[in-house]
């Protein structure tokens, strides 16, 4: 009996060891069949088929990975929620045509769907990765399959995949992560495709928000640097929706992954190994639920999961492995009444799904928890009122400044052991003799003197310092702030005061704010008045004490900068005043906060109403017009009329914001160059900004001047006329809207360019007239482009003859971002989404 059972084991460990042998083509027949030991692998060597093992004990998967990288890389798999234990498993095609897996012992699973009946179907799988049902005698269209796998993908989405849905027949591709890095069976983490064309990371196995990271399609790379490795794709028409994305060169490999804890990342096979090339969320704790119930996250720990106090992991072995879904269970029971007690837990996140209750103080917010059994935690604030929370407690997040107080619910004599091992630690770290303490002072004196005196020496100099600066380093109380009866400090006017003590002028500085009114101004930073974000951080929404609103730009810690660069770029800012510039009021820089305060833009941004098929309409003729010359203007200033010739570098649809009267302001001149009165171009080596915004010149040279924001305003111009984007869509035939808006234009079509909703014929020539602006902006040379001075004539003076433009710039596609180590991979780019971060000059 012991040697029947011993025999299969010894044979699975053999078969382990045994190399793989493979067909001698990329294709299945009918009749053949594929064993343990074989595999089939593409024509181009990239990808092999076959079966693998994971976990222990073992179990059986077939799947798709890539053949020349050392370390397995599985990219697609076929039975992962019916794995097999039996290393005697085949791949056969049978009699109806399907794809079947054996397990040896009589059990079949066919994981296609095929009604067919012929004997001529065979199974290919084909250079993308792609495997593929073929029938060889009733279709001759070789690009017409039976069914494919790249219609069923796992966690992985190749290059020609795509992730959507049929609208017609209502199939769904999506990724749903591994349960674990050597588990298989679909995990908790989901990216699909919604309705309104928004991609949404979920944890579907907690009921909680609707995903813990949404994006608009348009500004789903918010946080991806531009790249010249591959082009994303959006396509959308009555019959499906979907995202896709295609390599310039097909001899690199790449991936992008939902892997087990959540995170959306894409992968770039270099010498080394695979290179991380970008990730959303970051950071790991916006990961919805990533630390399952009854635990909090902390990115500034390793690992980011702990049970919260008077709680342990659901399973101790899963959380060894850093996969924390299960979350934590009670040490104890709760008692309810009574017997119960609240332990605090400072300075959180609160857990999502509150139930609010009418409390006018914590103490009576804390009985209603205690008489309601159900009950698990609650927390009080004057902002918040009383929250009680009677579910699982899931989203909880330790914070470094700006938290609440949450108060657990736990059983009394959880708490005396909670408060029983804190005492003995306290015991255990005063306890030694007195030798041993006359040894640590005898040690300790000298050093202690010597940082004494160290010490006095740096509070001298801080103090010096703290003069030179004045009040700014002091924190102002943005609450209180009017910025209407303090326009100078904000305007950096020079007036008498402004002189230091040789008599010259200096220029009246940014004001500088405090943290903690900022943090009160935003509710403590709340979901409820977050704008939005970027790679730079998030937005949000204050209230000052006057009823002013203030937009609060609040940058990631992760960012790059350092104070000083901060403080300068600030100050330079806020020195553009005019009305078609937002402008900034004021900057918190404490401990590792660098906060901006910008005045706020009711409205929000062009894109959201130019390219969304509902709100445009909002804009009519006449607002799109006032926008255009708004936006000129704000140009026109940077370029000739500031003291300081500003080249803004990242000038598009996101960047413009809207008033409450809907004029049109530029915004983020965290890209933005300075030149001096006789410079006239520039040059830099790392070409930053936004893919089908940049000039040619910038793009291919690093050469940038006042005429690359010139070739900026043309493409968003041409995007206001006609409601369309410039990348990422494709037009007719056409690759881009610049290259769409010149043929209709050398056709004599040019008037088709506008949205249809806009125009009435009184409005065609001024719309045409705006077009050949368009198109004279973005020339492929920059001395054939006009400078934004003769732009604003042309716009508004329509006796003045315009030039007939030439073929402008398609998209001369070239290295947008020179990284190090991706310098080798001399293949184009084209991508619409810029890093928004405030640089140092």
């Amino acid at each position: 009996m012991a040697s029947s059972s011993i025999l299969p084991n010894l044979f699975l460990m053999i078969s382990c060891l045994l190399p793989c042998v493979c067909f001698s083509t990329d294709t299945l027949k009918q009749g053949q069949s594929l064993n343990s030991t074989l595999t089939i692998v593409s024509a181009n060597g990239v990808f092999e088929l076959g079966f693998f093992s994971r976990g222990q004990p073992q179990k059986i998967y077939l799947g798709i990975w890539y053949k020349k990288i050392p370390t397995q890389t599985v990219v697609w798999t076929a039975n992962r929620e019916y794995p097999i234990r039996s290393l005697s498993c085949s791949l056969s095609i049978n009699r109806e045509g399907n794809l079947v897996i054996s397990d040896g012992r009589g059990v079949s699973l066919s994981f296609t769907t095929i009604a067919h009946t012929n004997s001529n179907t065979s199974a290919t799988l084909l250079n993308s990765g792609n495997l593929i049902l073929r029938d060889n005698m009733g279709n001759t269209n070789s690009d017409v399959y039976m069914w494919q796998s790249f219609d069923y993908p796992t966690d992985t989405l190749l290059p020609g995949m795509k992730l959507g849905y049929n609208t017609s027949t209502g199939h769904v591709m999506s990724l749903t992560s591994w349960t674990t890095s050597e588990d298989p069976s679909p995990g908790v983490f989901s990216l699909s495709l919604n309705s309104v064309s928004e991609l949404v990371l979920n944890n579907t196995k907690v009921a909680g928000p609707k995903g813990y990271w949404n994006r608009e399609v348009s500004s789903f790379f918010i946080d991806f640097r531009p790249s010249d490795i591959f082009e994303f794709v959006y396509f959308d028409d009555q019959y499906s929706k979907y995202l896709s994305y295609r390599l310039y060169n097909m001899s690199i490999s790449s991936r992008l992954v939902v892997d087990s804890s959540g995170k959306v990342k894409q992968f770039i096979m270099m010498p080394e190994g695979w290179s991380l090339f970008w990730e959303q969320p970051r950071p790991s704790c916006q990961v919805y639920a990533l630390c399952g119930s009854y635990s909090s996250c902390n990115d500034k720990l390793i690992p980011n999961c702990n049970c919260l106090r008077g709680f342990q992991p659901n399973s101790l072995r899963e959380w060894r492995q850093q996969v924390w879904s299960a979350g934590c269970v009670r040490n104890a029971p709760l008692q309810c009444g009574s017997k119960d007690r609240s332990l605090p837990i400072k300075n959180v996140k609160l857990p999502v799904n509150p139930t609010f209750v009418d409390a006018s103080n914590a103490d009576q917010c804390e009985l209603e928890c205690l008489k309601n059994c159900s009950c698990n935690a609650y927390a009080y604030s004057i902002s918040r009122g009383c929250s009680l929370w009677k579910g699982d407690l899931v989203g909880v997040e330790q914070l470094e400044s700006g938290g609440y107080d949450l108060f657990l619910r736990v059983a009394a004599a959880e708490l005396e052991k909670i408060n029983g091992d804190s005492r003995n630690n306290t015991t255990s770290s005063l306890s030694g003799t007195s030798d041993t303490r006359e040894k640590v002072l005898i040690i300790a004196l000298p050093i202690f003197s010597s940082v004494l005196i160290f010490g006095f020496f740096m509070y001298c100099l801080w103090r010096k310092k703290l003069k030179q600066r004045g009040k700014r380093e002091i924190g102002l109380d943005l609450l209180s702030f009017d910025f209407s009866t303090k326009t100078n400090a904000v305007n950096g006017e020079l007036s008498d005061k402004n002189k230091n003590a040789s008599g010259e002028k200096w220029e009246a500085e940014l004001p500088f704010f405090n943290f903690s009114s900022i943090s009160t101004a935003t509710d403590n930073f709340s979901d409820a008045n977050k704008l939005g974000q970027g790679g730079f951080g998030l937005v949000y929404k204050g209230k000052l004490l006057n009823g002013q609103e203030v937009a609060i730009k609040r940058l990631s810690r992760g960012s790059k900068q350092g104070l000083e660069e901060l403080k300068n770029e600030a100050t330079l800012i806020a020195k553009l005043q005019h009305r078609n510039l937002v402008r900034l009021l004021g900057c918190c820089i404490e401990d590792e906060e660098k906060i901006l305060i910008y005045e706020y833009m009711p409205n929000k941004s062009l894109d959201f109403f130019i390219f969304d098929h509902r709100n445009k309409t909002i804009l009519d003729w006449e607002k799109r017009i006032f926008i255009i010359e708004g936006i000129a203007q704000g140009l026109l200033y940077l370029h000739q009329h500031s003291r300081l010739r500003i080249i803004h570098r990242d000038l598009k649809a996101s960047n413009i914001l809207l008033d409450n009267q809907m004029k049109a302001k530029i915004s983020d001149f965290g890209m933005a160059r300075i030149f001096g009165g006789n410079e006239l171009q520039g040059n830099t080596g790392r070409v930053v900004g936004t893919y089908g915004y940049m000039s040619p010149e910038y793009v291919m040279e690093g050469l940038f001047s006042i005429k690359s924001d010139v070739f900026s305003f043309g493409v968003l111009l041409i995007e206001i006329l006609s409601s369309k984007r410039n990348t990422g869509y494709h037009i007719a035939d056409s690759l881009t809207l610049l290259e769409h808006a010149w043929k209709l234009w050398n056709n004599q079509r040019g008037h088709e360019l506008i949205d249809s909703t806009l125009l009435d014929p009184s409005s065609v020539l001024k719309a045409l007239r705006c077009v050949n602006v368009a198109l004279l902006c973005v020339q492929e040379l920059a001395c054939d482009r006009p400078t934004m001075s003769e732009v604003v004539t042309m716009l508004s003076n329509e006796e003045t003859t315009l030039p007939s433009p030439k073929q402008p710039a398609f998209c001369t596609r070239s290295s947008i971002e020179k990284s190090s180590s991706l310098n080798k991979l001399a293949v184009p780019s084209t991508n619409y989404v810029t890093i928004t971060s405030i640089n140092g000059r």
